[in-house]
């Protein structure tokens, strides 16, 4: 394996595994909101765009054709909508999360009503990472000559894709950033829904 395909493979099962084992560590400690919020960011981003990417379901080529051989043994195509939805879900919302509460002096107040400084501070790291693990992690197997699926959180698919901008000769491309960008909200709604429901309970 090369370098690159090692850490690959590490980032993926770091951001996969790491919130598993902070959740058990602190578990105590914790709100009451994070398993339920967990689950449905990996329901929603399963079945928003990770099952139709790996698949390729529709007008795209399935994962294991679009990157190498090694990748797809450490990586099996059976799973990795699934690691990809556990590390959405870990790693990238709840890790959001915890940036909203850091940056806000632990307010917990932003979990109870709409603040839109924290909102921000979702986004940008929503979209900040999403542009990194395509320019750095998943370059190879997103490239513009690789055909992504339609997905539903994905909806103009391959047809109208273009090349938003260009760095060190890699490209980053409309349709795998479109869930990024337009669902943030969502994740931050649904926090609050869950965290008030949790405490009135």
């Amino acid at each position: 394996m090369s370098f690159e395909e090692i850490r690959v493979v590490a980032v993926v099962y770091t951001a996969v595994l790491l919130p598993l084992v902070i959740y058990w560590k602190y578990k105590s400690r914790l709100p009451k909101w994070i398993p339920s919020f967990y689950i449905i960011s990996l329901i929603v981003c399963a079945l928003g765009w990770e099952l139709w990417f790996t698949y390729g379901w529709l007008d795209g080529d399935p994962v294991d054709i679009r990157r190498s051989d090694n990748l797809n043994i450490w990586l099996p195509k059976n799973i990795n909508w699934l690691l990809n939805s556990m590390g959405d879900a870990g790693a990238i919302l709840l890790g959001g999360a915890w940036l909203m509460w850091i940056t806000h002096n632990k307010n917990l107040m932003i979990f109870k009503r709409w603040n839109w400084t924290a909102f921000m501070v979702l986004y940008i790291w929503c979209v900040s990472q999403n542009i990194f693990v395509e320019m750095f992690l998943y370059h190879d197997q997103l490239a513009e000559e690789k055909s992504l699926s339609w997905a539903p959180l994905s909806p103009f698919g391959s047809y109208f894709n273009p090349v938003l901008f260009e760095f060190n000769e890699r490209t980053i491309m409309l349709q795998s950033q479109i869930p990024w960008i337009v669902l943030p909200w969502f994740f931050y709604r649904t926090l609050i829904n869950l965290n008030n429901l949790t405490t009135e309970n």
